[in-house]
């Protein structure tokens, strides 16, 4: 059994390694790379993934990368490949094999059927010498020195070293084709993510209402209006520009003042430099926008006019926080 400080160093040495084996990956950044990016870049079908093993798996990631980077992607398992799945392959396809030794019995079955399809192939390979990076078009090195392994067998720096490579891959393409946040949010509409990326204040201060008074209102109007709409605030208008904010905590400070409030309007109470957030905006904006000012609503503007307001309340439904 091992104590305590030694799971840690283990722990450690084990990701000092697969470190070491990530920055080695730069040395390998070479013309071939360049090429396989040109000829993704200008490709007119789709690059297919394949592997088996582990590396099936890293295989799998990539694809599930590339795709949401843009780059339209497939997985084909390689022993499945043989037995029917060689149809997944379409003539303007690109194809990447990943693979350690690139030796492997199943490797060396598929090649030179992978070869008959005349599809331009990639040997993403740990060994530049193996059957498959001499039967390759072009070769993505991901030699690792050693794995993390104690005895130097299972998988760790290895597919550490083929992701990293995957992933490098994808963030060129990426930036090549000016892939911006929005393109993302395209292909990540649900969940949290998603929402961040395409989720606007307007779609939520819509359905909020548009509580608001005039300067002149009485103090028993505002009440009853931030009562009716509950968001805790209220616009103050003149007529439907915006000129300032009453919130909940105005009006309690207020009464903390003031016994007599026959002669008290809503220009007497409102905080006149209320924050403001077009409607147009990106809602993470408007999260941002109220942790930096350690508020709970904003107001909403569309083309200056007042359009409503959007709470705190709302971007936790949507799980934006």
């Amino acid at each position: 059994m091992k104590n305590n400080y030694e799971i840690k160093n283990i722990a450690i040495q084990a990701i000092q390694e697969e470190a070491k084996a990530v920055a080695a990956l730069a040395q390998y950044i070479d013309d071939d790379f360049v090429t396989i990016v040109n000829r993704i870049l200008n490709l007119q079908g789709r690059v297919v993934v394949t592997g088996i093993g582990k590396s099936a798996i890293i295989a799998q990631k990539i694809v599930a990368t590339l795709n949401s980077t843009g780059t339209p992607s497939i997985f084909m398992h390689a022993a499945d490949a043989i037995h029917g799945d060689l149809g997944i392959i379409q003539q303007n396809d690109l194809i990447i094999a990943i693979s350690k030794s690139g030796n492997t019995p199943e490797i060396k079955v598929l090649v030179p059927f992978l070869k008959q399809t005349k599809n331009v192939l990639i040997a993403l390979v740990g060994n530049t010498e193996s059957y498959l990076a001499k039967n390759a078009d072009y070769i993505l090195n991901t030699t690792v020195e050693k794995e993390a392994c104690p005895n130097n067998l299972a998988p760790t720096s290895s597919t550490t070293a083929q992701l990293a490579m995957g992933d490098a891959l994808a963030v060129v393409l990426q930036e090549c084709r000016d892939f911006t946040d929005r393109d993302f949010a395209k292909y990540h509409p649900g969940g949290a993510l998603g929402k961040k990326l395409y989720l606007r204040v307007g779609d939520l201060s819509d359905q909020n209402g548009k509580p608001s008074v005039q300067q002149q209102a009485t103090v028993s109007d505002i009440i009853i209006t931030i009562t009716q709409f509950r968001l805790g605030a209220v616009a103050v208008l003149d007529e439907d520009r915006i000129v300032g904010i009453i919130t909940d905590g105005d009006i309690r400070r207020m009464l903390e003042k003031h016994t007599d409030l026959a002669r008290i309007t809503a220009g007497d109470i409102m905080g006149k430099s209320p924050k403001i957030i077009d409607k147009n905006e990106l809602a993470a904006n408007a999260l941002h926008i109220m942790r930096e000012n350690n508020i709970t609503q904003l107001l909403v503007s569309d083309k200056n006019y007042y359009a409503g307001v959007i709470h705190i309340q709302d971007l936790l439904k949507e799980g934006i926080i």
